[in-house]
């Protein structure tokens, strides 16, 4: 009887107590599962963001950065260039840039697209940046502005121009002495570069948020002033 009854408390299964302590021990560890996938997730898609956001803001300032490159290029610069016996110096139409001295959310510049050279600034040939409801604006031709970025996906939420110009007096080059207290008498050649940065935030998460920053070397310098005679 005793042996019976020993093997029926053998066979007998879990007790509630060691059931429901099971259980705890399966919803800890399934939380701890869900918890850590749902982790991953978050972080996989913010590095998707990441990436999405930096990919937008690389490719809007490299297309920035080749067109200020190209300020001021003129088809005919070499009529803008003095010479021994010549008989005047065309000033190049295309020089001008904005900003000027100070830091500014636009930028308006001009460059050369005549196949024969007109010497004339046609509306085709005024291009400009702005920061405008969030998204970056790109003008190609007088008073055509057009979106550059997608403000639906990623705002922009700063974009900074800034100038800098090196001056360099050629005064050596001038064959004669230049009269004095002349305001363009020797000449002076304009470096110019410009500093500029773009930070961006997607639309659909905030808290990714990202810059880039691009320094430009204008290729085209301007020559301000002339040699005497």
């Amino acid at each position: 009887m005793r042996a019976k009854a020993c093997a029926r408390r053998a066979q007998r299964g879990l007790s509630l107590i060691e059931l429901m302590v099971g259980i705890a021990i399966a919803l800890f560890i399934a939380a701890s599962g869900a918890t850590l996938l749902a982790g991953n997730l978050r972080e996989n898609r913010s590095l998707l963001l990441e990436a999405r956001l930096m990919q937008d803001l690389r490719t809007a300032a490299d297309v920035v950065a080749r067109d200020l490159r190209r300020a001021g290029y003129w088809g005919a610069a070499t009529d803008g260039v003095w010479s021994a016996g010549a008989s005047g110096v065309r000033a190049n139409p295309y020089t001008a840039l904005s900003p000027g001295a100070a830091a500014s959310d636009a930028v308006s510049l001009r460059y050369s697209r005549d196949a024969t050279e007109n010497h004339l600034v046609d509306s085709n040939e005024q291009f400009g940046y702005r920061l405008r409801a969030g998204a970056i604006e790109i003008q190609l031709g007088a008073g055509n502005w057009q979106a550059l970025t997608d403000a639906g996906s990623v705002r922009i939420v700063e974009f900074t121009v800034t100038p800098a110009v090196q001056d360099i007096n050629l005064a050596g080059f001038c064959p004669t002495a230049c009269p004095v207290g002349s305001s363009t008498c020797p000449p002076h050649q304009q470096v110019r570069s410009l500093a500029v940065v773009i930070t961006g935030q997607m639309v659909a998460d905030a808290s990714v948020t990202r810059s880039v920053r691009s320094h430009v070397r204008v290729r085209n310098d301007p020559v301000v002033g002339a040699c005497a005679g």
